[in-house]
C-alpha cells in the first residue's frame, strides 16, 4: 500500500499559534484613522476583547492556545494531509502533490480555527452577541457554530449576491442559531445609505464589514469578530501550517512550493507562514504562491497603501495591497475572495519577495476543481479551486521540465453548498468577469489620508 493520508493524534494539536510578525521585517503599524498614530490595545477594545486586541498588535513569536480551545479543536483537528497520487497520475507529472484538507470541520472549512478562539475570548469577557460579515458563508457558518458552542448570539451580514447564490450556507447559519441578513441591509445606517444610492447593489465584504462594525460600535454588549485579514485571525490559522509540517515529516518530504487561495489572506497565511517563519530563521526556502481571482486581483493589481478594511471607514488603517475600500467586486462564485484588501502580513511578505501572486479566471478554476474531484473525490469550494488551479499548473510545468518538485496546497473547504455553481459551469453558463480598471481607479482615488480626510 502506498500512503495517501497522514494523520496526527489529538495530542499533536499545536499548543501555540505562530506569529510571523516576530520574524517578518518592515511591518507597518495599524493606524488610528483620526489621529494617524499607531493604534493601541485600548483603541481596539471597543469592538473586541482585550486578549484578541493584544494578539492583533503582538510581536511575540508564539502565543499559547487555551486548553478549552484545543479541546474543541480536537473534534476535527489535526486535519488530514493527503498525497494526491491519483491526480499526479492523471496529470502525468513527476511532481509530488500534497493537500491539507480543512473541509472536515463541522462547518466545512478552515474558518472554525479562528471562530472558536474568538468566541472563547468574547464569552470570557462577558459579551452576549457577536456581529460579523461573510462572503460565501464559510465564515458566517463557522462563527454561528462557535456561537452555539459558547452560548453567544451571532448576527451575520452576508454579501447580498452570495446570500442569494448560496441559500444552503445561510440555512446552516440558521441551523446553528445565528441570524443572517443580506448586505447591504436596512438595519444599519451605512446599509440604508448604500441602498438609497443603489437599490440593486450586489454587496461586498467591505460593505458587510461596515454593517457589522456599526452594530458593534453602537451596542456595548456586541463585539465584532473578523473572519480574515486581521493579524489575530491569521495567527489562529497557523495551526494549519504547523500540522502540515509535522505530517510532511511523517511523509519524509518537504515542500518546494506552497500554494493557497487568497482573499483576505488567513487561509494562505495559516498554511504558509510557519514554513516562511522557518525560512526566515535560516531554514529551507519555499516558494509561496497566492492564488487570487482575476476579477478581484488585490495582490497582482492593487496598490500598497494605508486603507480601511471596510467600505464605511470604521476600521483602523492597514498598510496593505488594496483595490480601494469603495471597490465592489464582480459577483464571482468564490464569494470568500471578493475583498478589496488583504492581510497586511501577507501583503508585507509579498513586498519582501517571500511570496508571489497569480490571478486566475473563474472558469479555469472550476475546470481544475472538476479535475480534482474526478481524481481525488473531493469537490472543492470555489475559493479552494483557485489553489487547485495553480497547483495543477505547477504540476504540469514540472512535467514539461522533467522536475520532481514537492507541491503543497491548501484545500480550504468543500464545495457541497456550491454544487449549483458547478452545475452552471457544466452547462456552460459561467463566464469570466474581467478586471474593471476604471472602477478600481475611482476607488483608489478615495484612499484615506492618515489623520485626515479621504483623497
Amino acid at each position: 500500500m502506498k500512503s495517501v493520508k497522514y494523520l496526527l493524534s489529538d495530542v499533536r494539536i499545536p499548543e501555540h499559534w505562530y506569529n510571523i510578525a516576530a520574524d517578518l521585517p518592515g511591518l507597518e503599524p495599524l493606524l488610528h484613522p483620526g489621529t494617524g498614530q499607531p493604534a493601541t490595545v485600548d483603541d481596539l477594545t471597543g469592538i473586541m476583547p482585550k486578549e484578541v486586541a493584544e494578539q492583533e498588535l503582538s510581536t511575540e513569536r508564539e502565543i499559547e492556545i487555551p486548553d478549552e480551545v484545543r479541546q474543541i479543536y480536537a473534534q476535527w483537528r489535526p486535519s488530514p494531509l493527503f498525497r494526491a497520487r491519483r491526480l499526479e497520475e492523471k496529470l502525468g507529472t513527476p511532481a509530488r502533490i500534497y493537500y491539507k484538507y480543512e473541509g472536515g470541520s463541522p462547518a466545512g472549512s478552515h474558518k472554525p480555527s479562528t471562530a472558536v478562539p474568538q468566541a472563547f475570548y468574547n464569552k470570557a469577557a462577558g459579551i452576549r452577541r457577536l456581529a460579523t460579515e461573510t462572503g460565501a458563508g464559510q465564515w458566517g457558518s463557522s462563527l454561528a457554530l462557535a456561537g452555539a458552542l459558547f452560548d453567544l448570539e451571532v448576527k451575520v451580514f452576508m454579501v447580498r449576491v452570495s446570500y442569494h447564490q448560496k441559500p444552503q450556507r445561510r440555512a446552516l447559519m440558521h441551523a446553528y442559531g445565528a441570524t443572517c441578513l443580506p448586505s447591504p441591509s436596512t438595519e444599519t445606517e451605512i446599509g440604508r445609505k448604500i441602498l438609497d444610492g443603489d437599490p440593486d447593489c450586489p454587496g461586498s465584504l467591505g460593505i458587510a464589514t461596515s454593517e457589522a462594525l456599526e452594530l458593534a460600535m453602537n451596542d456595548p454588549g456586541t463585539n465584532y469578530a473578523g473572519g480574515s485579514v486581521l493579524n489575530n485571525v491569521v495567527l489562529h490559522q497557523t495551526v494549519i501550517g504547523q500540522e502540515a509540517m509535522a505530517q510532511l515529516d511523517m511523509a519524509e518530504d518537504y515542500p518546494d512550493i506552497v500554494i493557497g487561495c487568497a482573499g483576505g489572506g488567513s487561509n494562505l497565511g495559516g498554511l504558509a507562514f510557519p514554513f516562511l517563519g522557518r525560512q526566515l530563521r535560516g531554514g529551507q526556502a519555499v516558494r509561496v504562491i497566492a492564488a487570487e481571482p482575476e476579477a478581484c486581483p488585490t495582490l497582482t493589481r492593487g496598490r500598497v497603501a494605508y486603507d480601511f478594511g471596510d467600505t464605511g471607514g470604521f476600521t483602523p488603517l492597514m498598510k496593505m495591497h488594496t483595490l480601494g475600500h469603495a471597490f465592489v467586486p464582480p459577483p464571482i462564485h468564490a464569494g470568500g475572495l471578493r475583498y478589496h484588501g488583504i492581510s497586511p502580513l501577507v501583503s508585507r511578505a509579498l513586498e519582501e519577495g517571500l511570496m508571489e501572486a497569480r490571478a486566475v479566471p473563474q472558469t479555469a478554476c472550476f475546470e481544475a476543481g472538476l479535475a480534482f474531484a474526478r481524481s481525488e473525490g473531493i469537490v472543492p469550494a470555489p475559493e479552494s479551486t483557485h489553489a487547485v488551479r495553480v497547483a495543477v499548473d505547477e504540476a504540469l510545468r514540472c512535467r514539461e521540465e522533467g522536475r520532481s518538485q514537492v507541491i503543497l496546497f491548501g484545500l480550504s473547504g468543500h464545495g457541497h453548498f456550491d454544487l449549483g455553481a458547478y452545475e452552471r459551469h457544466l452547462a456552460g453558463e459561467l463566464t469570466d468577469d474581467g478586471f474593471d480598471a476604471d472602477a478600481v481607479d475611482r476607488s483608489l482615488a478615495q484612499l484615506p489620508v492618515p489623520g485626515g480626510q479621504e483623497g
